[in-house]
């Protein structure tokens, strides 16, 4: 019973097998025209949906560019506000080199601007490199020329010629030097050994004896 039962279940399924396929009921012209009304609908919707997105990516734009140019000027400002007092103290500087011929008072308000110069570099995170007998280092340093010097040693820096300046890790400028050659008899003794001055010296003494 159980094999006929298995077998009918078989043919049952290979006559649905074979069974031709329902064919789809034929479409008419007004349902393709509504078919066509909700394609041309979908587009709509799409061409609106891009163009929205291209108005938003231009604002978008336009408000970056308006902030980058802020964040500018704002920068601009808050590194030329230390400034200001400098440009005062140089106003009364100069009021002061016309009205007076003091030296005295005229150097010191030379040194009230130095100070106050420096104060608003520090403000800013600028400081001033170290130069004067410190190691020539070609990163930080612009070698202007090289001298002999008898207590400077060789490759390290004599004197300054302009500063130089870093903010943080950055170099804004480097500074300008003159290094030292070391000592101008130990390049003398170098140029003239002693083993082929020794000779000479024998040559002169016999001539003498002679």
């Amino acid at each position: 019973m159980e094999k006929n039962t298995e077998n009918s279940e078989t043919k049952e399924q290979d006559i649905k097998k074979d069974a031709p396929a329902a064919e789809e009921p034929k479409k008419t012209k007004k349902d393709k025209k509504n078919e066509i009304k909700e394609l041309n609908a979908k587009i709509a919707e799409l061409e609106s949906k891009i163009l929205y997105m291209q108005a938003d990516y231009q604002n978008f734009r336009r408000r970056s560019a308006k902030d980058i140019s802020d964040a500018r000027i704002s920068g601009t400002a808050n590194a030329l506000e230390p400034f200001l007092n400098v440009n005062d103290f140089l106003g009364m500087a100069q009021m002061a080199i016309e009205k007076s011929d003091n030296v005295e008072a005229i150097k010191q308000g030379i040194m009230m601007i130095i100070q106050q110069y420096d104060r608003a570099m520090e403000e800013l995170n600028v400081s001033a490199l170290k130069t004067a007998g410190e190691k020539f280092d070609p990163e930080l340093h612009d070698a202007m020329s090289q001298e002999y010097s008898d207590t400077v040693p060789e490759g390290f820096i004599i004197k300054e010629v302009t500063k130089g300046y870093k903010m943080g890790e950055r170099l804004l400028r480097a500074a300008r030097v003159i290094v030292s050659k070391g000592k101008e008899s130990d390049h003398t003794s170098e140029n003239f050994p002693a083993d082929e001055a020794a000779p000479a010296q024998e040559t002169s003494n016999n001539d003498n004896q002679e």
